[in-house]
């Protein structure tokens, strides 16, 4: 995993958040990571090639939000984003994780162990789900 703090978006990592954001959002969002120190954002590389990325928002000492997790279409279903996840909670050490998401990517979190409660349609025929991960240390 790197951390992704390049002052221009290349053009995998566009994609990649292409993936998790609407079009219209991918520069502001990848901005976001590069002015806010409470912003991060990382790369997970297969060979030179970043083929996922995950940005997280951090709120205090025990608390982040996934704000962005995608992985490149062709190599989904390999753990990358389970590895991504298991990296954050490693490099940061939170007592909570949590994320909002859609459907779509609502299964992949709750494979990952994720507790989701159903926030319902927020957006006019769009449903989402807050997922949130208790991480206890032993």
């Amino acid at each position: 995993m790197i951390n992704i703090t390049s002052k221009t978006i290349t053009p995998e990592v566009s994609e990649l958040l292409s993936y998790a954001t609407s079009e219209a959002k991918i520069v502001q969002s990848y901005e976001n990571y590069v002015k806010f120190p409470d912003h991060v954002l990382y790369g997970f590389e297969y060979g030179r090639k970043i083929v996922g990325c995950i940005g997280i928002k951090l709120l205090g000492r025990d608390k982040i939000e996934i704000v962005h997790i995608a992985v490149a279409p062709n190599l989904r279903g390999n753990r990358i984003g389970s590895k991504m996840i298991e990296f954050i909670c490693n490099e940061h050490s939170p007592k909570i994780l949590y994320a909002e998401t859609d459907n779509d990517a609502v299964d992949f979190y709750i494979k990952f162990g994720f507790k989701i409660t159903n926030l319902g349609e927020k957006y006019p025929g769009v449903e989402r789900f807050l997922c949130e991960y208790e991480i206890i240390k032993e």
